[in-house]
């Protein structure tokens, strides 16, 4: 994040938040690519602790722990990456900014808020009520002041910031392809296999929005080379993206978006949250998937540009 653009965000929702994002940029911008890592923050406010009822470790469930750090080779290969160090249980950034439960608050909300999407029935809005255990996360009601506030200092920056690095790639290279960075329980990823008869569990769920958001060849490089490695891979099911994916993923004007979540047993103990000794394989192998879909999507989609 520049330094203007730290002067343009309104005052952080907390002080431990005064740097709520970051970027790590390339020495030289020569991929197409845009990596996001919206849910691995893990700057717990103290005053969002107290109003919690909820321990730290219980929030945390909800984190995407070290994921920026799975990706961390993408900006020596030529790509930006953007990171949240805000946690998701204090604001999902894979929500629209005004996805709000009104159950949460002391007072209304605005008229234009969304209180009726499926995610804020499931108690998982742009403020979460509940953690990734449908724990409840506060001892009271919210004011909806706070709120705003929190879309309006962390929300819009970091939407902002993502916008402008799709819109530097597709001015020089044609065109950009944002990869979102999660990772899932392998518990859900085990319930997900057993709810559709499978025997095994996905490692990796890829996300294109049942193929809305971008180029099937890019979704179809992505699995073939993590199945020649070994890991089981399923598509759209049960992730196929959020609201990133739904926002950014516009082929049509240039803007390709796909979601990769990677099952958490592959890196990390679920535990405690520490990575475990595959960490820097893995780690590796996505530094090559790195490469492979700047070699893939780069030419071609700068090819079709041109045209």
């Amino acid at each position: 994040m520049s330094n203007d653009e730290r002067a343009a965000s309104p005052t952080p929702a907390d002080p431990e938040l005064h740097v709520p994002f970051e970027l790590v940029e390339p020495a030289e911008l020569s991929s197409p690519l845009v990596f996001s890592s919206p849910h691995s923050g893990d700057i717990y406010p103290a005053s969002f602790l107290a109003s919690s009822r909820l321990d730290i470790s219980s929030l945390r469930r909800s984190e995407d722990a070290h994921v920026h750090e799975l990706f961390a080779l993408a900006p020596t290969l030529g790509a930006p990456l953007l990171k949240a160090n805000f946690p998701r249980a204090f604001l999902d950034l894979n929500r629209e900014p005004y996805e709000l439960d009104p159950r949460m608050f002391e007072d209304a909300l605005p008229e234009f808020a969304n209180t009726r999407s499926l995610r804020v029935a499931a108690g998982l809005g742009a403020i979460p009520r509940v953690v990734a255990d449908a724990r409840e996360i506060y001892s009271g009601r919210l004011r909806v002041a706070e709120a705003l506030h929190r879309i309006e200092s962390l929300h819009k920056p970091y939407h902002a910031a993502l916008r402008s690095l799709m819109e530097r790639a597709r001015d020089k290279f044609g065109a950009a392809l944002l990869v979102d960075c999660h990772s899932m329980p392998s518990s859900v990823a085990k319930e997900s296999a057993a709810g559709r008869g499978e025997k095994r569990k996905p490692d990796f769920v890829l996300g294109d929005r049942f193929g809305a958001s971008c180029s099937g060849d890019i979704v179809e490089a992505l699995e073939a080379r993590l199945r020649q490695w070994g890991y089981h891979v399923q598509r759209n099911r049960p992730y196929a993206g959020g609201y990133i994916t739904e926002h950014y993923g516009k082929p049509g004007s240039g803007w390709h978006a796909v979601q990769i979540e990677i099952s958490r047993n592959l890196y990390m103990n679920e535990a405690d949250l520490r990575r475990n000794l595959d960490f820097d394989l893995l780690a590796s192998r996505l530094g090559e998937i790195v490469r492979l879909l700047t070699q893939t999507f780069g030419p071609r989609e700068q090819r079709a540009a041109a045209e």
